[in-house]
């Protein structure tokens, strides 16, 4: 009975043979009202409107569902504002003359020649009569190899025909044309233009032609390229000591209301710069603090500035560079320092702001800077600019062999410099200018740090010493610098400097998840309520027939037509014809859907007759059966009494 029953009844639900019973069945069964709908309505009509219906829902929720995953990457801001005390930041404090004139004119005797005799082939400038001229000879006599190889040139009408600097003769030239910057200030013909020639040391026809419109900017550019090329030989000894000690820097010092000196300076040294000076740096591992704002309770120094030692081609302007940065930033003064100017009191009111960005999947910042391919070169926490710098000078270490002067070694590397790398300039400049066009990669690769600190500055300006009391004020500072100045101090050397908190309150900026995994799926399941009366249960049967089970019905026939065509294959091998037991079986006459559970009695009732027999009948009860019998042999008397009656 039970091969029978497997082998004749239509098999519904997840066993069915084929997806559309499949379908079908969980119409019937499902618990979300639109596809039984489906299933049950009568009329095309009124079936296509309940599909129409249906698919418009499952759209909606998807669509919602999509919404609601967009926003869970998303995230609010908040700002909290606290009154407390804060801790002072570091403040880093440069020369804008690295070096002392003085101490470094030897090693710039033949550039300062070189950039004079610019001055005085393009612009008739001189120093004055007292000095003999060079004879043409001379002038091309002295000088070093390179300087010939780059000469500064004078293009004339914007043509490719120049005067050139060292053989004051003109020439044809060729290659790129790169103009450096669209000013138009000019000394002399508004259209003559100054530039230099590089070319590739390898490839003489490869060459790149820099101009400036202005010749001030020509001048300097040329100068500051040859004054790398020469500072990258001297010995960093040799630098430090040509630069400005702290004594020679600072004058006074107060901090807090306090009297402070050299000892709370930290010296280090910049390659542009010359040697610099941090306040509050925390390398003996304590940080200053204040907590009290306005500027008698912040940072106050007077800065002797020295102008009379400035190099004249250098440096055009006079003062110092300042930075206010935390004690494990790395203080880049060449990017975003603040100028000071002399015999002027500068002072620098700070807001304090503390931001942090939520990481990935949220944003694309980086918390240490470990997931950024590049080799941190400053010994300092992560920033997008020493991403950018180190990445920089590792492109120019394996692009042109050497390192660019302006930032730190890496481990194995050496400056660039002519003796060594004769094609530098062209290869700095070549690189340079793909990394301005950002097709250099770094900024693609770098990433904003997720949590930095931000101090926001207020700058003020006034005249300092006042007329009526400069006289006394420069004879005390002069007394006070003692017998290392043999001058009377003037106020265009002096800068005085004031830094402190114009309030105390620190900002902390953060960002937080907009949506929680809780709340997104609570949404979930308000848009599944919402547009299909569904819920979880639903969900899981939905993964259950549309996955599990339709995966299991396409399996099951294909293992069914590969065993078939495995025993046709088999049969025609011996010869034998196929059999009728031996075709497709359906149903539960499939061997994949053994059910071991014993027939009901229902279902026995549901079993087909054979052709041959007789219809089964009911059998004709026994009426014998039917017939009374009294347990006793004879009547009572009292019951005869009652019959006669």
């Amino acid at each position: 009975i039970t091969a029978r029953i497997k082998r004749t009844l239509p098999v519904r639900g997840p066993q069915a043979p084929t997806l559309s019973e499949l379908m079908r069945w969980y119409c019937l069964n499902t618990n979300t009202h639109g596809c039984r709908r489906i299933v049950v309505s009568r009329g095309r009509l009124r079936r296509f409107i309940w599909i129409l219906l249906t698919l418009s829902a499952v759209g909606l929720i998807l669509w919602q569902c999509a919404e609601l995953l967009l926003n869970y990457y998303s995230a609010s801001v908040s700002v909290t504002v606290q009154f407390q005390k804060l801790p002072f930041p570091a403040v880093t404090i440069c020369n804008i003359n690295p070096y002392k004139y003085s101490s470094m004119k030897d090693y710039l005797s033949e550039l300062d020649k070189e950039t004079k005799k610019a001055l005085e082939t393009f612009y008739g400038f001189s120093e004055g009569k007292s000095k003999v001229r060079r004879s043409v000879d001379e002038r091309n006599s002295t000088g070093s190899e390179f300087f010939k190889q780059i000469p500064l040139l004078k293009f004339e009408d914007f043509s490719r025909t120049v005067i050139d600097l060292h053989s004051g003769q003109k020439r044809k030239i060729e290659g790129s044309v790169f103009h450096k910057d669209s000013s138009i200030v000019n000394s002399g013909d508004s259209n003559d233009i100054i530039g230099f020639q590089l070319c590739d040391a390898n490839n003489s026809s490869d060459c790149a032609l820099y101009t400036f419109s202005s010749g001030v900017n020509a001048i300097q550019e040329w100068y500051k390229l040859h004054y790398m090329n020469i500072m990258a030989q001297i010995p960093l000894e040799t630098k430090e000591k040509a630069s400005y000690s702290a004594d020679d820097l600072i004058l006074t010092c107060f901090f807090d209301g306090l009297s402070c000196d050299k000892r709370h300076f930290t010296r280090f040294h910049h390659p542009l710069h010359g040697n610099c000076y941090t306040f509050n740096s925390g390398e003996n591992g304590t940080i200053l603090s204040t907590s009290t704002g306005g500027s008698e309770y912040g940072l106050q120094v007077v800065l002797y500035i020295d102008e009379a030692d400035y190099n004249p081609f250098l440096v055009t302007s006079t003062g110092a560079k300042i930075i206010v940065h935390d004690q494990n930033e790395y203080p880049f003064i060449e990017d975003i320092g603040t100028e000071i100017e002399t015999a002027a009191a500068t002072s620098i009111g700070m807001h304090f702001t503390r931001s942090r960005k939520l990481s990935k999947p949220y944003s694309d910042c980086t918390e240490t800077g470990a997931d950024i391919p590049v080799e941190n070169l400053y010994n300092k926490s992560y920033s997008l600019q020493i991403c950018l710098h180190s990445c920089f000078q590792k492109a120019m270490v394996d692009s042109c062999g050497c390192a660019q002067y302006a930032q730190p070694l890496p481990p194995g590397a050496e400056y660039c410099n002519y003796k060594k790398n004769p094609n530098w300039m062209y290869c700095y400049y070549r690189l340079h200018e793909k990394f301005v066009k950002e097709q250099l990669g770094c900024q693609q690769i770098c990433k904003d740090a997720c949590s930095f600190k931000e101090w926001a500055l207020t700058t003020s300006i006034a005249q300092w010493p006042s007329t009526v009391s400069e006289d006394w004020m420069l004879r005390v500072l002069s007394w006070d610098k003692g017998q290392k100045l043999n001058k009377k101090l003037n106020k265009t050397d002096l800068a005085n400097l004031m830094v402190f908190y114009k309030d105390l309150n620190e900002r902390f900026i953060s960002e937080n998840p907009a949506n929680t995994l809780v709340i997104l799926l609570s949404n979930f399941g308000g848009q599944l309520g919402l547009w299909m009366s569904c819920s979880v249960v639903c969900v899981i049967e939905i993964v259950e027939v549309f996955l599990i089970d339709s995966l299991s019905i396409v399996m099951r026939r294909q293992w069914q037509k590969a065993k078939k065509w495995w025993n046709d294959r088999k049969r025609e091998r011996l010869g034998k014809a196929p059999q009728a037991g031996d075709l497709e079986r359906q149903g539960h006459d499939n061997p994949v859907c053994i059910d071991e559970d014993l027939p009901t009695f229902n279902t026995a009732l549901r079993l087909p007759l054979p052709q041959d027999s007789p219809l089964p009948r009911t059998p004709p009860p026994n009426y014998s059966t039917l017939r009374l019998e009294t347990a006793f042999t004879e009547q009572l008397p009292d019951t005869l009494e009652a019959g006669q009656h």
